[in-house]
């Protein structure tokens, strides 16, 4: 049996869209999951819209991703270079080589002669250039291309019958020959199209699936007429269907959608990402959700990749993204969360807050918002110290708050989570008041916020106890004012 071999071919023109990074992800699945092999081909032949270390982008994201390549530009194989620019001349050795085989020819149209066609295409319809060079003999085009003349080589289309194929997930498809453009597979600046380049490079780099978008269907007859012609094997085909924004519009990179790049710096994980991104398509079998990469890899299968276009749900992604956050060990979590930290208070309890702060936010990105009261409490708001389920007004909670401030400068075990809140629970026992009434203003006056990465203790224990006592003291002086 011939080993399955899948390639990822992406254009270094920007960060890495998530739909680029899910056919990535499906394309090392479908070879993984076969014991096959995974290349990495950099097609770089849109000169014009290459972006500057975009190719450095695309390594970084597959090394943090955990999709690594078998062969590719830092990793050769038997099949290089792995960098398009770099196989030019092999593509006009074949380019050359179609048209003598008759499907393909060369053109001396000018991009005025092609605009002219276009401007008279009916409103409405499909522009199809029709190439006068087409019926050009052999002979008269080759002594044109020797006298110095510009050319382009384009694809030849038969007028009549049909074209089809067989696609792992649509099934069969047929388009009449009639309908298909003879487009440019080789340029007048020697580069090749993306049609001609990834057939010739599919070929030669021995790949026997190939994963894209299902925008490719309708090219797909072209790109088997090329086979044919060369007498060559036609690859398994797996169009995969869009991710979407909404209902009619598609992720897109051009509308500054978000990037792979884009939800790290929000605070997601690539973990988290790879799990969310592989659901939006392909639906495994059973209710589970959470997958490492090497689930993935075993239980991945083509024929449960879904025609239909899947919503990008960043909401189902926080929530993906919480559960990789709360499956760590605090000690992971610390090490991630720990560059968020820079600039607090020496005498905060870093430890500590990440221990307070890992079971409650689902992006790292919320740990900024959550640790702005830390250095200092955010202003004076009286208002806060009313809540309806805790029953608590600004005239109650000055009054639990002396009782607090009267005893806790003599408590002893400030340290001891147990024995700190059973400390709270005295006061309220001994006021015959609810436990909330006591650690809710406590919890107010240590950060003037409603939200909180914790209650009164966690909060208590990261700022220290030094810096608890004088903030519930400044607390009491606040509200004093407010209420004279």
């Amino acid at each position: 049996m011939k080993k399955i071999r899948t390639r990822f071919a992406p254009s270094p023109t920007g960060y890495m869209h998530i739909g680029n990074l899910r056919t990535a992800l499906y394309e090392y699945l479908i070879a993984k999951h076969e014991g096959g092999e995974f290349i990495l081909r950099i097609e770089d032949t849109d000169q014009q819209r290459e972006v500057e270390g975009a190719v450095e982008m695309i390594y970084d994201v597959i090394e943090k991703t955990g999709l690594h390549y078998d062969e590719g530009p830092d990793k050769p194989g038997d099949c290089g270079p792995y960098i398009q620019s770099q196989r030019l001349p092999m593509y006009k050795k074949y380019a050359e080589e179609l048209v003598e085989l008759g499907g393909a020819h060369y053109c001396f149209c000018s991009e005025e002669d092609v605009q002219n066609q276009r401007d008279m295409t009916k409103e409405g319809e499909p522009f199809k250039f029709v190439d006068p060079c087409h019926d050009l003999s052999l002979e008269e085009a080759k002594a044109r291309v020797a006298a110095g003349e510009s050319y382009v080589i384009r694809q030849t289309i038969p007028s009549y019958g049909t074209t089809s194929f067989e696609d792992k997930v649509y099934g069969h498809i047929e388009v009449d020959n009639s309908i298909l453009d003879e487009s440019i597979l080789l340029k007048s600046d020697g580069f090749p199209t993306y049609n001609f380049a990834n057939v010739i490079d599919d070929h030669h780099m021995r790949i026997t699936h190939v994963v894209r978008g299902n925008e490719y269907l309708s090219s797909t007859p072209k790109y088997n007429l090329i086979y044919n012609a060369y007498g060559w094997e036609i690859p398994t085909y797996v169009h995969v269907p869009p991710v979407m924004k909404d209902e009619h519009q598609k992720l897109s990179k051009r509308n500054g959608d978000a990037s792979y790049q884009d939800l790290i710096a929000k605070g997601f994980l690539s973990e988290a990402i790879i799990n969310y991104i592989a659901l939006l398509g392909w639906s495994p079998e059973g209710e589970q959700e959470i997958f490492s990469l090497q689930e993935l890899i075993e239980q991945f299968s083509i024929d449960r990749i879904s025609k239909s276009g899947s919503i990008f749900d960043i909401e189902k992604l926080k929530w993906m993204n919480g559960v990789y956050l709360r499956k760590m060990s605090l000690d992971e979590f610390h090490q991630l969360a720990l560059p968020y930290y820079e600039g607090l208070n020496d005498n905060v309890d870093l430890k500590e807050l990440s221990k307070a702060l890992q079971p409650r936010i689902v992006m790292l990105s919320e740990i900024t918002d959550n640790i702005d009261f830390i250095n200092a409490p955010l202003p004076f708001d009286a208002n806060l110290y009313t809540s309806k389920k805790m029953k608590t007004n600004p005239e109650n909670s000055l009054e639990a708050l002396k009782w607090v401030v009267d005893k806790l400068e003599a408590f002893d075990d400030f340290e001891d989570d147990e024995k700190f809140t059973q400390f709270f629970v005295d006061i309220a026992a001994e006021h015959e008041v609810k436990n909330g009434r006591v650690m809710w203003p406590v919890r107010v006056a240590l950060t003037y916020k409603s939200f909180t990465p914790g209650g009164a203790v966690e909060i208590a224990h990261i700022i220290g106890k030094e810096e608890t006592m004088r903030r519930i003291h400044a607390a009491i002086a606040d509200l004093e004012k407010a209420l004279a």
